[in-house]
């Protein structure tokens, strides 16, 4: 055979072995360029019912969900909507989320940097005695590239990924710090407002005792009454000056909770804001099926992300079974004088592949597999207890916007029944038919009776703001914010 004839391209009986060739390693190199051993992700399914507990009828087909309602436009009270204006711009635990998003940021664009080599500029020079003697001096000058990995088995490339998908999971837990704090101002608010109408009703209750106790005392020194029938007066009367004291204790610390929350001092120039029997909040937001929760909660969504970020891991860790090649290069020149290295200096340059092939580690990229096949599994108990825990918050909320009306009307009825009664035993004690026991008793029963109102008046309020954060509203930004 000839060999000449095979190797000139020339020849009539060029052999095709040679384009073949260069053909296959192009496509091995391709092939090897694009492989990924990151295993394929398949959402795992959610671990709940297919439906929730005490959900309403199915709601209408343009029925906004609470994810697309703004809070501007869920809640009315101006006073309210400038609170929570004041905490997204001042909160301490939003800002940290925001900034851990700047930081995930950074670590992003730190591993996609790792993709592509890194150019160096160096000047280096040296002086040292040549075998005659005398000093020799060397200097160069040039571009470097130092120790670039080629990403044949897709390590760097699952890195990449990994901390992509971290920072949309810190992006997903500022939405989730930012619906916690829209929903704990409003709360905190309407805890205040009820303080507010509770002192109320206290303080309207101790001026009805103390005109009890005068009577009774009048009675008293004219012997129309009973030692014990005056301190059964005194003793109700301390115990309305025991609440009205507790009450205007916990509304001082309800206000510091909510400066807290706002991050700021509570401003003056505030807005008026609306009563407790005022505040007027969507009570039928459409509570949908369960698996909705994957796309309309930020908690979820992270956890997700948070899941595939550990799968890209797993990727990164198969690839290091592989061999590493790295490239290490410099161009420029070189002259033993300086004055005139860049003028009639000579070209210099490296060449300086490497390929590593693990061979013994001590099992050290196995147990990295492994660790990463473990921690990817507590990700998928995680994501699954996100989704629990979520539908558990939807279903007890769901629980109290069934149950909370009725509760307040039933409430309702019976302070209306309890304030006949009062109105009548007064009438009856006027009147010499009933004693006064039964006025002081009457009394009692009317300020529990008061208190209750109040106090379930505000939990429905919480719950149906508790119902719009748990199904995931709270982060939208209105038209004029974005």
């Amino acid at each position: 055979m000839d060999t000449t004839s095979e190797l000139n391209p020339m020849s009539k009986h060029f052999s095709p072995s040679r384009p073949a060739l260069r053909l296959a390693t192009l496509s091995a190199a391709l092939w090897l360029a694009g492989c990924s051993f990151i295993p394929t992700f398949t959402r795992p399914a959610a671990p709940v019912a297919a439906s929730f507990p005490q959900a309403a009828q199915p709601a209408a087909a343009d029925a906004r969900t609470a994810a697309d309602i703004e809070w501007q436009s869920f809640f009315k009270d101006a006073r309210l909507k400038r609170l929570i204006e004041l905490s997204l711009e001042n909160n301490r635990d939003l800002r940290v989320a925001a900034l851990n998003i700047d930081a995930t940021r950074a670590k992003l664009q730190v591993a996609r940097a790792d993709q592509l080599p890194t150019v160096n500029a160096g000047l280096t020079g040296s002086r040292g005695p040549a075998t005659n003697g005398a000093i020799v001096s060397s200097y160069t000058a040039g571009l470097s590239v130092t120790s670039y990995e080629l990403d044949f088995f897709g390590r760097v490339r699952a890195l990449s990924q990994a901390a992509q998908a971290q920072l949309l999971a810190t992006e997903e837990a500022r939405k989730t710090v930012q619906i916690s704090l829209v929903a704990s101002v409003a709360n905190t608010y309407l805890t205040l407002l009820a303080d507010d109408e509770l002192l109320r009703v206290t303080r309207e209750t101790l001026k009805t005792r103390q005109d009890s106790l005068r009577l009774m005392q009048l009675k008293y020194d004219n012997e129309a009454a009973s030692k014990l029938d005056l301190s059964t007066a005194q003793s109700l009367l301390e115990a309305a000056k025991v609440s009205l004291a507790q009450q205007t204790r916990q509304r001082a610390q309800d206000e510091s909770s909510l400066v807290l929350l706002l991050g700021q001092p509570m401003p003056a120039d505030l807005p008026t804001g609306l009563s407790l029997s005022e505040q007027g909040f969507l009570s039928d937001l459409p509570a949908g099926v369960p698996s909705e929760l994957l796309v309309r909660r930020p908690d979820v969504r992270q956890a997700e992300q948070n899941l595939l970020a550990l799968n890209a891991n797993i990727g990164a860790a198969r690839a290091a079974f592989f061999p590493k090649i790295t490239l290490t290069a410099s161009a420029g020149v070189a002259s033993n004088d300086l004055d005139t290295l860049f003028s009639n200096g000579t070209s210099a340059w490296t060449f300086v592949p490497q390929l590593l092939m693990p061979i013994f580690d001590a099992g050290r990229n196995k147990a990295n597999l492994e660790a990463a096949k473990v921690n990817k599994d507590i990700a998928i108990a995680q994501y699954e207890k996100a989704i629990q825990s979520g539908f558990k918050e939807v279903a007890d909320a769901l629980a109290g916007r069934a149950t909370l009306a009725d509760q307040l009307q039933a409430q309702a009825a019976q302070l209306e029944a309890e304030q006949t009664r009062m109105s009548l035993t007064d009438l009856r004690f006027k009147n010499g038919a009933a004693n006064s026991f039964d006025v002081l008793d009457a009394q009692r029963s009317l300020f529990t009776a008061q208190q209750a109102v109040v106090q379930v008046q505000a939990l429905q309020l919480q719950n149906l703001v508790t119902l719009y954060k748990v199904l995931g509203g709270g982060w939208t930004e209105s038209p004029a914010q974005q």
